[in-house]
């Protein structure tokens, strides 16, 4: 296993598992023997999701799993009778329940659970089909590439070459080189130079070093630049300010609660942000920004002026490498600005962060500081990030799905959701998806921290709607 991939292993405590939970609503009801059939056949090709984990002083090693029973793995669940409507409270429950529970370290770190009982919203018979796969296996991009391997017409994964029986584990020099130098070059120049950043001419510079004796004046002041940047950046990270104090902080529970939203049309998410000269994602930061401030003012704590961070992913890998799984990513805080009422400012002034962090080199800082954890004990490795942690009250991520709604065993995938794992004591995760034309909000909260989930999602769809409103108010361009 990776170094990386073991920090995401040994980040595991009984308040924060890491694992990534998902659910699937398909309609109309499937047969269980259908599903287990189709998860063996398209999930057991990455041989990861064949093999348990092995842990020792030095590390942790994969080890296949032979005769693998596919039963063990895709379970067949029951919801408790409720009356019509409550379903999704039920649902929530349910998946609230799990995100406290470990996966059992004997068998390979994933589970499927069938629910047969389900009714959607529009009280069509339905299955839930909820995923629960560690972060040390892969990833949020490489989990996506995953399940649309699953889906009806999605073609083979690739298949990777087996390394030969002989082969040892890289010498500590060659792994630093391969693990740290290259993410620092190879990935953040593909990165760079899809952003059109000046900055990945110094990166290439890096990869390629002889070019330096011939080059320019420009490239030198260009890595020149980036040497600089990586200094602020460097210093960014390590000298991060406390968060803000709001009961969204403070020490974790092991109890949690889920919650998420119906879906929004992407449509009217663009049209707001074409009105304003802002990006979707802008648009729905803003929204999450005054949904968060919105419920701590309801709890009677005082927002105005306050700003909380939450710790960003960003991708690092090219996307035609997906299907090698693990994980590669990196790190960005942003400090959302929830203390900002007029939600037009709060648009701008979230437009005008995102755009300073273009460029920026945190996400590969922290790859590195990843890295490096995963060399160290596990006390060792908390005291590390448990330091970027108490500094952080939120893990969000925003994940682009199919524009189309897919099949499934012939079913419907209708709507999908999933929620990331926060770390230390960090009590919130917020998830964005878009998926078949519309775009769905997330909350996972630690009970003791966040209580009411619900309250925040509540708040998301009448923050949007605000900016929504604003926006016919302004000139139609031509």
């Amino acid at each position: 296993m990776s170094r990386v991939d073991t920090a995401w292993l040994r980040m595991d405590n009984p308040h924060n598992l890491m694992v990534i939970l998902g659910v699937w609503t398909l309609v109309p009801r499937l047969d269980y023997e259908a599903i287990c059939a189709r998860i063996a056949e398209r999930l057991l090709q990455y041989p990861r999701f064949r093999q348990r984990v092995v842990e020792d002083a030095t590390g942790a090693t994969w080890v296949d799993v032979p005769d693998l029973d596919i039963h063990n793995h895709v379970v067949r669940e029951r919801l408790p009778q409720v009356r019509r409507g409550q379903e999704q409270k039920a649902l929530q429950a349910f998946i609230s329940k799990l995100a406290t529970t470990p996966l059992d370290r004997r068998r390979p770190l994933w589970k499927m659970h069938v629910i047969e009982n389900y009714r959607d919203e529009h009280g069509r018979e339905a299955t839930a089909l909820v995923v629960r796969i560690h972060h040390c296996i892969a990833d949020g991009i490489a989990l996506i590439h995953v399940t649309m391997s699953l889906v009806d017409g999605a073609r083979q994964p690739p298949k990777k070459p087996k390394a030969a029986a002989h082969e040892a584990p890289p010498a500590l020099e060659e792994w630093l080189a391969h693990t740290l130098l290259r993410p620092l070059t190879d990935f953040a120049v593909r990165a760079l130079d899809a952003a059109g950043d000046g900055a990945a001419a110094s990166l290439h510079l890096l990869r390629d070093p002889a070019r330096g004796v011939s080059g320019t004046l420009d490239v030198a002041a260009d890595a020149a630049r980036m040497g600089v940047q990586v200094l602020n950046d460097a210093a960014a990270l390590a000298l991060m300010p406390d968060d803000a104090k709001t009961s969204l902080k403070g020490k974790a529970s092991r109890t949690k609660r889920v919650a998420w939203t119906d879906p929004l049309p992407l449509d009217e998410v663009k049209a707001v942000g074409k009105a304003f000269h802002a990006s979707i994602n802008d648009v729905l930061l803003t929204a999450v920004s005054g949904a968060i401030g919105t419920y701590l003012q309801s709890r009677g704590e005082e927002v105005q002026g306050k700003e909380i961070r939450a710790m960003i992913p960003v991708n690092l890998r090219p996307l035609e490498e997906a299907w090698k799984l693990g994980n590669r990513f990196g790190l960005v805080p942003l400090l959302l600005p929830i203390g900002i009422e007029n939600p037009v400012e709060r648009l701008y002034e979230v437009r005008r962060r995102m755009r300073e962090l273009k460029g920026s080199t945190q996400p590969l800082l922290a790859f590195g500081l990843l890295a490096v954890a995963g060399l160290l004990l596990k006390p060792a490795q908390d005291a590390m990030l448990n330091l970027f942690a108490r500094k952080t009250t939120a893990v969000m991520t925003n994940v682009p799905g199919p524009r189309e709604k897919l099949k499934f065993c012939g079913a419907t995938l209708e709507q999908t959701m999933f929620w990331v794992p926060q770390s230390g004591d960090i009590g919130l995760g917020i998830s964005i998806l878009s998926y078949g034309g519309g775009v769905q909000f997330g909350v996972i909260g630690d009970a003791r921290l966040c209580p009411e989930p619900q309250a925040i999602i509540d708040s998301f769809r009448p923050e949007f709607d605000k900016l929504a409103t604003l926006a016919l108010m302004l000139p139609w361009e031509e």
